[in-house]
């Protein structure tokens, strides 16, 4: 069975659209193709464990591998950044979710990729105008198509989960109506206390810096209130990660744009705080998660966490190919085949016994 994603529609590209991160690795690879005044990798012979040896405390997410992120809870396999989708993947061994945060009216912090609704729910607007009971009201799951995300104006037999969240269907066994909404991160915290996260701040649009700036400052207060550290989280915007950081110092950081693209080019140190690189598999058929770039960054102390985002076909072949380059895990689409070939290949996991393929 096949579990590409490179043929998704419009629609369905635009629920998910990954156009900031786009545009870093666009800038990023011309530095690649530029070949010699680029920042050099490590030897290809470097391996993983070699680099955490050298760094036996400082980075606690280089001994967190290998990690089953679950992006957006699975997106291809359950409705995106809802509760259901979460639930489901850490039902089924994910080690950790990766969602995305935007604030209401009333200053909620919520959990929805896109700054509008439009894409994936039954209603319409920017999250930033609705208040936080007029965005968990409406249907996260109206859009959703299996295998597809979230692509509308399809026939209604499509959405096989629409109706959940307004009552008009029955949940999945083991499900309420209430796992199909907008949750709030508050909704999130408390169903997941012992589960990383891993989390994106958001914007209304990739211009509107002081909007990145206001959810930067409401996460870090949610955050220090939280008390816990076992997160990270990350921005392509640079202004809204540094403000977060002075605010909540204790907190990891996968770097923003700029940061990230100083790094690629001249090996530059990102931000303070920084714990992790979070980079795509490739990008116009360029390879980013090399085997060799995986090694650099271990050497300087960093976690690699890789996503697809559309950027790349997304299927066993290619987790096989990052678990096999070291990576520290991969933010998932499909968790469940991820699942499945962790399990097959018998990789060590947090807290568990198992291969290590990156082991000398």
């Amino acid at each position: 069975m096949s579990y590409k994603r490179d043929h998704r529609s419009d629609h369905a590209r635009t629920a998910r659209h990954p156009s900031a991160r786009v545009a870093v690795f666009v800038t990023l690879l011309m530095a690649i193709a530029a070949g010699p005044g680029s920042a050099a990798p490590a030897s290809a012979g470097a391996r993983a464990d070699d680099h955490a040896a050298a760094h036996p405390s400082g980075n606690p997410w280089l001994h967190r591998r290998f990690l089953n992120m679950a992006h957006a809870g699975g997106e291809n396999e359950a409705p995106a950044d809802t509760l259901y989708a979460f639930k489901r993947a850490v039902a089924l061994g994910a080690d950790m979710v990766e969602l995305d945060v935007e604030s209401t009216a009333d200053d909620r912090l919520v959990v929805i990729h896109n700054s509008s609704v439009d894409a994936t729910t039954s209603g319409t607007g920017l999250v930033r105008d609705l208040t936080y009971r007029q965005v968990n009201a409406l249907d996260a799951a109206y859009n959703f198509v299996p295998g597809r995300s979230a692509v509308p104006g399809l026939p209604p037999e499509s959405y096989p989960l629409r109706g959940v969240r307004t009552h008009h269907r029955k949940p999945p066994r083991g499900y309420r109506a209430s796992d199909f909404a907008i949750p709030s991160l508050r909704d999130v915290f408390r169903a997941f206390p012992h589960v990383p996260i891993n989390m994106e701040i958001k914007g209304t649009s990739d211009t509107d810096v002081e909007s990145f700036e206001h959810n930067a400052r409401l996460l870090a207060g949610f955050l220090n209130r939280a008390g816990r550290t076992d997160v990270i989280v990350t921005s392509f915007n640079d202004a809204a990660l540094a403000t977060f950081h002075r605010l909540a110092p204790r907190i990891a950081l996968a770097p923003g744009q700029n940061e990230l693209s100083a790094y690629f080019f001249s090996g530059t140190r990102p931000i303070d705080g920084t714990k992790a690189l979070q980079i795509p598999v490739r990008f116009n058929g360029i390879p980013v998660a090399t085997p060799e770039f995986v090694a650099r960054a271990h050497a300087d102390g960093y976690a690699v966490h890789v996503w697809f985002s559309g950027t790349a076909p997304e299927d066993e072949a290619a987790y096989n190919t990052l678990i096999d380059a070291c990576a520290d895990g991969i933010m998932a689409a499909w968790p469940a085949v991820l699942e499945r070939l962790l399990d097959e290949r018998h990789i060590a996991r947090p807290g568990t016994r198992g291969v290590d393929p990156c082991k000398s």
